[in-house]
């Protein structure tokens, strides 16, 4: 499982881990304070009642029938009355009233007949014990089983305990209260769940982000491109990409002199067996036309392993930069011309053509040195593998915010054993007219300074024959 997911659902167990428990204690507990609240109003509504039985009785006039009546009333009554989103329409609750004994005397519902016993009860037995009694009895329903509530209150009458009256109320109002209460807590909750659900998520990206950096710039460096080194956050990740850097760097730095050494001693061999081998026959007699003629193959060769050298040290330099030391505005027309004085022997030697196609205005951003050095060898290549008085074309255009450069030639196509080869250090293809070979570093050096500009380098063959190499550079801005 990637890091980001165990991130994401460890969050999310947490959540439920922490917040399960104190849900459902919120639940059990509203339950309670809703009971609380109903149990608190009915033992004000049976000490009161009590009060006016016990007055009643102690005047001489509680009538039994006279009671009942009033309450057949009060159950008949409908009527409309909206508690918040609650609406009540009529007295659900129950009064019966039991002698010193226990005995029933009264019962507004009619459920327990006169002279039923209810001194087992718990709320009669308790409050003739002069203790608080209540209690909580199970009644079905359209709403289903529902429990009801039991508040008794003892009837004094000149001190003395006479009888007990109870109040009694289904929850009906308030197991519409809850439901309605649960109904609102399981869509702040569910609202709670989505909220956390996304903010971990977040954090799971936002963790794992500078890690994806890291993964992405690893990649890179196997593809043996060169990319800037990520931005990462201060944490540990920050120091573990750092110690990469530097583990990478140490790495590279050896490896990179090891493969120097090997392959300038390679390609240094063949130049240096063939001036010693003419150095040895020059030391037997010989006419001056041979020793000139191996004179200047020593002259040649020696020539060779110096541009060897040279162009090995300026490859080094840029293989050991991962940025631009110094960047700015450079002109396309004036490096292209500039570029162009410079080959200008060349062409005139082999009667070439150049023509350029190229925005006034173009501004690249880079560094104009190492550009030179790029568009110098590209430009070069033309020279070298056009055929006499041929066409050498250079265009620039823009193109999603990039400059995009080509050098047309109207050369031999590259053979296809060496598409896949063209940009490799020491490869090199034999020249047309002389069959000599260059260093083979020129485009692996062209291929490094775009990489430092962020760009990219192309050559592939034309469909009306010629080579075209494509150099994409980024814009100012």
């Amino acid at each position: 499982m990637r890091l980001g997911l165990r991130i994401f659902f460890c969050y999310l167990l947490v959540f439920a881990l922490c917040f399960a428990w104190p849900y459902d204690w919120v639940l059990d507990s509203l339950r309670i304070r809703y009971y609380e609240s109903v149990e608190e109003v009915l033992i004000d509504e049976a000490n009161i009642l009590t009060a006016l039985v016990a007055q009643s009785l102690h005047e001489g006039r509680f009538a039994a029938d006279s009671l009942q009546a009033v309450f057949d009333q009060v159950h008949a009554r409908r009527f409309s009355a909206r508690i918040y989103e609650v609406e009540k329409k009529r007295v659900d609750q129950r009064v019966y009233i039991t002698d010193r004994a226990g005995r029933i005397l009264f019962d507004s519902r009619g459920i327990a007949r006169e002279g039923d016993d209810y001194s087992r009860w718990i709320d009669v037995q308790r409050t003739l014990r002069g203790e608080y009694g209540a209690r909580t009895s199970k009644m079905s329903s359209e709403e289903g089983e529902l429990s009801v509530f039991h508040v008794a209150a003892p009837i004094m009458v000149a001190g003395e305990l006479v009888g007990v009256l109870t109040v009694a109320k289904p929850t009906t109002a308030t197991h519409n209260f809850m439901l309605r209460a649960k109904s609102q807590l399981y869509r702040v909750a569910g609202a709670a769940a989505a909220a956390v659900f996304v903010l971990s998520l977040l954090v799971a990206l936002w963790v794992t982000r500078p890690i994806k950096r890291l993964t992405a710039y690893a990649h890179a460096v196997r593809r043996g491109e060169r990319p800037a080194f990520p931005r990462l956050d201060r944490t540990e990740i920050g120091e573990m990409g750092q110690a990469f850097e530097k583990m990478r760097e140490a790495l590279e730095g050896k490896k990179y002199v090891e493969r120097y050494i090997q392959t300038l001693t390679h390609e240094i061999k063949s130049p240096l067996s063939a001036i010693l081998g003419a150095i040895e026959l020059l030391k037997e007699k010989m006419d001056e036309t041979t020793r000139r003629r191996f004179l200047a193959n020593i002259e040649h060769e020696s020539s060779r392993i110096k541009a060897l050298v040279e162009r090995m040290l300026e490859l080094a330099a840029l293989e050991n930069r991962t940025m631009l030391g110094r960047k700015g505005p450079v002109p396309l027309p004036a490096l292209v011309r500039t570029v162009l004085e410079s080959q200008q022997a060349a062409i005139l030697l082999r009667q070439l053509q150049v023509q350029t196609e190229l925005p006034q205005d173009l501004t690249i951003a880079g560094d104009g040195f190492l550009l030179h050095q790029a568009l110098e060898n590209l430009v070069q290549n033309a020279v070298d593998f056009s055929p006499p008085r041929g066409l050498i074309l250079v265009q620039a255009r823009t193109e999603q915010g990039q400059a995009v450069l080509t050098v047309d030639n109207e050369g031999s196509h590259i053979p296809d054993y060496a598409q896949a080869r063209i940009f490799e250090r020491f490869f090199s293809l034999a020249r047309p007219g002389t069959g000599k070979k260059s260093t083979g570093l020129g485009l692996n050096l062209v291929r490094e300074v775009a990489a430092l500009h962020q760009g990219t380098i192309t050559l592939h063959n034309r469909s009306g024959g010629g080579v075209r190499a494509t150099l994409t550079l980024p814009l100012p801005g």
